[in-house]
């Protein structure tokens, strides 16, 4: 969950380094810091709190140098504060270190550096490591990092730099993802690509248990027993601009404006001439897509909501029955599966700690695998046996948006494909769908003309405590995700409910004072979704609709009524999705609230 950056070449150190930190601010983080070597001085800055502190600091001192490494810190051990920031430097001041992930034993591993004399000043498990690489250090980096990484035990990444050879920056990834960028006689480290643009054109991820050590001149890969590893690069994928919040205020906002443009690059690439056509990286035979009778999805966060409502899609075109799983609940559980259960991991970034580990487990139970993931080269990608790409660029605001309806429609698509070689859907019925997904980008487009409908809405409602959201059928998932994103965003308490279920229990919270957002399309639930608005209006809730065009009876029940355009049932959630988004939006910004780097969160969980 923390940012890892480390250059070494010719360029300005200390703005390599910023600029790389400030491209990961949205994996979220409590305090950053700096290091770099020049002239053989090994220097340090670090502060609790957000980058800007940093940058001031560097602005009036600079560190400079050739070689240096940068971390934004999410906390797992110990507060936040100067002290537990990164980077962590050895007894000496020779070894510099920054770290992602959670070292297990580090306990174990302090105790004997303690009884060895080496003293510590953070309550981490980082600046163990270092110590440790200290105490195995002669005259040979890269072999002080093997030995002490066989005695660590976790998932974790780490970027060092010594003054003793201040021509080498070291990487290491057990778990955590690290990227190299190959530049032009310069080399650039991190836990994601998005820190490499501009400077790289090329990439390179390592994978678990493996080490690089970067000169200006050359890259060397190795696994944890010095065997020399050979791979070749990759191109980076994005430009510059695509990691810029151009005309908007922020990534969020950029982010749902940019839906309809997704959809529609989903739409050229998966569709020709109504039928579809699935990445090359999609490794299941027609034969294999028969043979399964019972499919597993399993997520966390939002990408559980888009499973959801992809199990819907499944059942309903495919007719496999689908459960749906929350990735760290599953992965505890001695789930019961066969060799014709299919599981469908779905995870943006590609590295969420929770759902690789359960795919880990499957992959252990000999289970078939299909991921649906953002991230290229990223840890489920390369594990899964087959891979849909959801093709929505970078994804920067913690809150998801743009990745979600993206996801949301892969889905679809799945169950398209695989319902048709199961037959259990007709190529006239299939190539219908299809050309009302051809309309969707119009409709979404046309959706977000409610902005300014909301903002005025977001005004009456940003001084509100708790929110309830309800929806049925497949528009209870995106009564979930309404409430996640307005959490998530503006730390206002929302539950989503399921609205049948408000007469068990939940009824009870509706008072006056409580907005009751219902999504009352007109779908097939609609009938039922009416009954359920009008028992939360007669306990005086406060009735905000989301419903279908032309639907005059909405405005008699509800205070605010936002209309979105008419579709089949399948796709209200693709259209839904935005305006319950920008609710949250303008709620979050009228709090004052910091909506691309909510605070706790981080984009890309991956630690557990």
């Amino acid at each position: 969950m923390c940012g890892i950056v480390g250059y070494i070449g010719e360029k300005d150190i200390d703005n390599v380094i910023l600029v790389g930190l400030e491209r990961l601010e949205y994996r979220g983080y409590d305090s950053c810091g700096i290091a770099t070597i020049k002239n053989g001085d090994l220097k340090l800055k670090k502060a609790a709190g957000r980058l800007q502190k940093l940058k001031q600091s560097v602005t009036n001192s600079p560190l400079g140098g050739g070689i240096g490494i940068g971390h934004t810190r999410w906390a797992t051990h110990g507060k936040v504060c100067d002290e537990n920031a990164h980077p962590f430097s050895d007894c000496t001041n020779t070894i510099a270190l920054v770290h992602n992930g959670i070292v297990e034993n580090y306990r174990e591993v302090k105790e004997e550096l303690n009884k060895a004399g080496h003293k510590f000043i953070s309550d981490t498990d980082t600046e163990v490591v270092v110590h440790l690489i200290e105490s195995y250090y002669k005259d040979n980096l890269i072999k002080a990092v093997l030995k002490a990484v066989s005695k660590l035990r976790g998932s974790y990444s780490l970027a060092i730099i010594s003054k003793k050879e201040p021509e080498k920056l070291i990487g290491v990834k057990m778990g955590s993802p690290l990227v190299i960028g190959i530049g032009r006689k310069e080399y650039i480290l991190a836990s994601d690509t998005l820190a490499l643009v501009g400077i790289a054109k090329q990439v390179v991820p390592l994978q678990d248990k493996e080490v690089c050590v970067l000169t200006k001149e050359q890259m060397e890969i190795f696994d944890f027993d010095h065997h020399e590893v050979n791979r070749p690069s990759q191109p980076i994928g994005f430009r510059a601009k695509a990691v810029s919040k151009g005309r908007y205020r922020h990534f969020m906002r950029k982010e749902i404006f940019e839906q309809p443009k997704v959809i529609s690059h989903n739409i050229v690439k998966r569709v020709r001439n109504s039928h579809i056509v699935l990445d090359p990286d999609f490794r299941f035979y027609p034969e294999d897509l028969v043979r399964f009778n019972k499919i597993l999805i399993q997520a966390c966060g939002t990408s559980y909501h888009a499973g959801l409502i992809g199990r819907y899609y499944l059942e309903k075109f495919c007719r496999i029955p689908t459960t749906v799983e929350i990735a760290s609940e599953l992965r505890t559980r001695d789930f019961i599966i066969d060799e014709e259960t299919l599981m469908v991991a779905i995870s943006q970034s590609g590295e969420t700690a929770d759902t690789l580990a359960a795919l880990r487990e499957a992959k252990l139970k000999d289970m078939k695998t299909i991921s649906i993931v953002n991230v290229k080269r990223s840890s489920i990608d390369r594990e899964s046996d087959s891979i849909l790409y959801i093709n929505a660029g970078p994804e920067i605001g913690v809150a998801s948006t743009k990745a979600y309806t993206a996801q949301i429609f892969t889905l679809l698509i799945l169950a398209l494909h695989i319902g048709h070689y199961r037959q259990t859907i007709s190529e006239p019925e299939t190539a219908k769908i299809l050309k009302e997904a051809k309309k969707i980008p119009a409709l979404m487009t046309k959706t977000l003309n409610l902005d300014h409908h909301l903002k005025a809405a977001a005004k009456k409602l940003s001084l509100v405590r708790n929110f309830i959201f309800l929806g049925r059928g497949i528009n209870y998932p995106s009564a979930l995700e309404g409430a996640l994103k307005l959490k998530e965003i503006s730390y206002i308490h929302a539950t989503g409910y399921p609205a049948g279920e408000m007469k068990h229990g939940p009824i009870s919270l509706i008072t006056e004072d409580v907005p009751v957002v219902c999504i009352a399309v007109k779908d097939s639930v609609y009938d039922k979704m009416m009954s359920n608005i009008a028992e939360a209006k007669a306990r005086k809730g406060k009735i905000v609709v989301f419903g279908t065009e032309g639907d005059k009876s909405l405005k008699d029940l509800a205070e605010e009524v936002f209309y979105v355009p008419d579709v089949p049932e399948y796709f209200t959630p693709l259209l839904v999705a935005l305006p319950l988004q920008l609710l949250a939006y303008h709620i979050a910004v009228m709090r004052g609230c910091d909506v691309d780097k909510p605070r706790n969160l981080a984009k890309s969980v991956t630690v557990e």
